[in-house]
C-alpha cells in the first residue's frame, strides 16, 4: 500500500484522538470544580435549577433550594458553581453588582428601531399586507357564486 491511500486513515484517528482529548479536559475540569465546591456556593444543576449548598460530601451534596427546603443531589448533578455576583444577579434579581455605565437594556425591542410617535405622522404609505373580505375567496366571473376551488375542464367527480 502506498502512504496516499492511509493518508485518510490517518487523519480520521488524528481527529478522534483531538476529540477524545477536549473531552478529557472538560471532564476533568468539570470533577475539579465539584471537589472544590464549598458550603455556602451558589449553585445550578444541570436541571436549570440554582440553589445554595448546605454541606458537601463523598458524592452527594446538600442544597438549600429555598429557605428552609433542603434536597439531597449528586455531586455529578452540580452543572456550575457561580460566584457571589452572578449568583444574587439570578436568583435575586440583584443588578447593582452589574451598574453598567447606567445604561439601561429595554425589554421588547421597541428602541432598536427608529420609528417613534413623531414618524406615524409622516408621508410614507404604509402597505396593508392582509386579506381583504372581497379577496378571500374569489368569485366566478359568470355566475357570480364563489368557485370552489376548480379551473377551466375540470369536472364534479365524487
Amino acid at each position: 500500500m502506498n502512504l496516499v491511500s492511509l493518508l485518510p486513515f490517518i487523519v480520521l484517528i488524528g481527529a478522534m484522538f483531538l476529540m477524545t482529548r477536549s473531552a478529557k479536559k472538560k471532564q476533568a475540569a468539570a470533577i475539579q470544580m465539584r471537589d472544590e465546591m464549598q458550603p455556602g456556593a451558589g449553585v445550578r444543576t444541570i436541571g436549570g435549577m440554582y440553589a445554595t449548598v448546605k454541606e458537601v460530601h463523598d458524592d452527594t451534596v446538600l442544597l438549600e433550594v429555598a429557605p428552609g427546603v433542603h434536597a439531597v443531589y449528586a455531586k455529578n448533578a452540580i452543572g456550575a458553581v457561580l460566584d457571589d455576583a452572578e449568583y444574587n444577579r439570578i436568583v435575586h434579581g440583584d443588578d447593582s453588582a452589574l451598574d453598567l455605565d447606567g445604561t439601561v437594556v429595554p425589554d421588547d425591542a421597541s428602541s432598536l428601531t427608529e420609528a417613534d410617535a413623531a414618524s406615524d405622522t409622516s408621508d410614507d404609505a404604509r402597505v396593508d399586507l392582509g386579506k381583504k373580505a372581497d379577496d378571500a375567496e374569489p368569485k366566478d366571473a359568470e355566475s357570480g357564486k364563489k368557485s370552489e376551488g376548480r379551473t377551466d375542464g375540470e369536472a364534479d367527480a365524487k
